[in-house]
């Protein structure tokens, strides 16, 4: 006999298209981790504490190096003060962290506001720490219903999952939308968990904003993020957690006996990351910026409907009419008949939107998106 809460959800249908993509030899858009390499420093790094025989556990919540350069790096980009030694967490990917605090905050029965579209392990997150979670639709320009937004919140509210910037739409919230959110969540004592992965891959001036950063805010905020996405090392789950003193101390309970700790010699290099400059982080968008480009005209040219996305690296697509058919179907006909991969809209929402849409990653090489430009143009509807 099995578990209950596993009832609630399924096997990750983005790891599942990356294994029919495999199966079909198809061009890979739908998992969201790079094919081009790392940073020369940071694999060095990675290799020089390994051969210096860093390979051994690590401070449980995190090597004392790491956890000062994530502090620093909070102050100074997210404009939160955080102490190291009680307020840093380091986690086996911003996934992990996630997790932890979830566990560590809510009980059986509380409920959870995530914002619709969301990414699709938070309803599994929910699930496995006895959460029920409301989901909120955005409009379809991205702007927050603040009626809709204001009802999911009761008595039995603990939390609000917040992802900036948006995987999958690629919305960026604003400082109106944030101080709306801090509001509610200020007037009902709720915590914001915070996903802020992909803060650095940002489009058109848009700007970063840390909701904990905000008045009022940094001590019911879980600001959790990570290191895969700006170095393109999704490989090495190095995430972490930023959170008031009380709430530091019961992630890291659960993070003990969730992972022990994260990778130690990977710890170790992701401290040379923290000494990158400024142009980096704006060369870094501006690749993406170019490969935005890239895959959204493919897909218009293929006759997609869809918009660009303020920040991380995805293209939420809208599934042709003439297609005929669900998101699901469509994204095993698209992998199996046309050698590319992308995955269901519906593992992004709770409502049927999700039936009618596809999301594509452009996290790839230049050459792999014009492959599957080239594939795509094959596509007949």
């Amino acid at each position: 006999m099995l578990s209950r809460r596993v009832d609630h959800f399924v096997e990750s249908v983005i790891r599942d298209m990356t294994r029919l993509s495999i199966k079909h030899k198809a061009v890979n858009l739908a998992q969201g981790f790079p094919d081009f390499p790392a940073p020369l420093e940071l694999k060095q790094a990675a290799a020089d504490a390994i051969m210096g025989d860093y390979n051994q556990y690590s401070i449980t919540w995190g090597a004392k190096d790491l956890r000062e350069e994530i502090s620093r790096k909070a102050r100074e980009y997210n404009h939160i003060e955080a102490d190291p030694e009680s307020e840093v967490t380091v986690t086996c990917g911003s996934t992990e962290a996630m997790m932890a605090s979830m566990l560590a905050l809510i009980n059986e029965g509380e409920e959870v506001v995530v914002f619709e579209p969301f990414y699709e392990n938070y309803g599994p997150d929910a699930a496995v720490s006895g959460a029920v979670p409301r989901f909120v639709p955005l409009d379809d320009d991205g702007s927050i219903d603040e009626n809709a937004l204001a009802s999911a919140f009761n008595k039995k509210t603990r939390a609000l999952v917040l992802n900036t910037p948006n995987n999958p739409s690629g919305k960026v919230f604003t400082k109106d939308e944030m101080k709306l959110i801090a509001d509610l969540c200020i007037d009902h004592d709720v915590i914001a968990i915070t996903d802020e992965i992909y803060e650095y891959i940002l489009y058109d001036g848009k700007k970063h904003i840390s909701i904990a950063s905000i008045d009022e805010m940094k001590d019911r905020t879980i600001t959790i993020s990570g290191f895969s996405k700006t170095y393109s090392v999704t490989g090495w789950r190095i995430g972490y957690a930023i959170a008031q003193k009380s709430l530091t101390s019961a992630i890291r309970k659960v993070h003990d006996f969730l992972t022990v700790g994260a990778p130690a010699p990977l710890q170790h290099a992701c401290v040379t990351a923290s000494w990158f400059p400024d142009a980096y982080y704006k060369e870094l968008a501006g690749m993406y910026e170019r490969k935005r480009e890239l895959l959204y005209n493919s897909l218009k040219k293929a006759v997609f409907s869809c918009s660009l996305p303020e920040g991380a690296y995805y293209i939420l697509a809208d599934i042709p009419e003439s297609a005929g058919m669900d998101d699901m179907s469509f994204a095993r006909y698209l992998v199996s008949e046309v050698g590319v991969a992308a995955v269901p809209g519906s593992s992004f929402f709770k409502s049927e939107k999700g039936l009618h849409k596809l999301r594509f990653t452009f996290s790839k090489k230049d050459e792999t998106l014009m492959e599957a430009a080239r594939r795509l143009e094959t596509l007949k509807l």
